[in-house]
């Protein structure tokens, strides 16, 4: 999910200025990289696309903790839309673990 957000901003010129966001237009597309390239690695049974997969979820659920208490009274709509898919990707890459174990024994 959060690869297709940062896909789309990039695409559709939602970066605004570099200035203002204080990161470059070029993160987003980086990180989408990134994400797409864990996914590819864990179609193919790669454990360093679990590995990085996790650590995106785990990011993601920061950004969904950071949006329920953020400065702006918070914003329980888009915690929950960040939350939900974040766990789901985290049962799957625990699932593909899983199931990577049992294939090496």
């Amino acid at each position: 999910m959060l690869a297709g957000w940062e896909v789309t901003a990039l695409v559709s010129g939602d970066t605004d200025d570099d200035r203002q966001l204080h990161r470059p237009a070029r993160a987003d597309g980086d990180g989408a990289a990134a994400l797409a390239a864990f996914a590819v690695a864990v179609a193919r049974g790669g454990s360093w696309g679990r590995s990085g997969g996790i650590v995106a979820q785990l990011l993601l659920l920061a950004v969904a903790f950071g949006a329920f208490t953020g400065p702006t009274a918070g914003r329980p709509a888009v915690g929950i839309a960040l939350t939900v898919p974040a766990l789901v990707g985290l049962g799957l890459l625990i699932g593909a673990a899983r199931a990577a174990a049992r294939r090496a024994e």
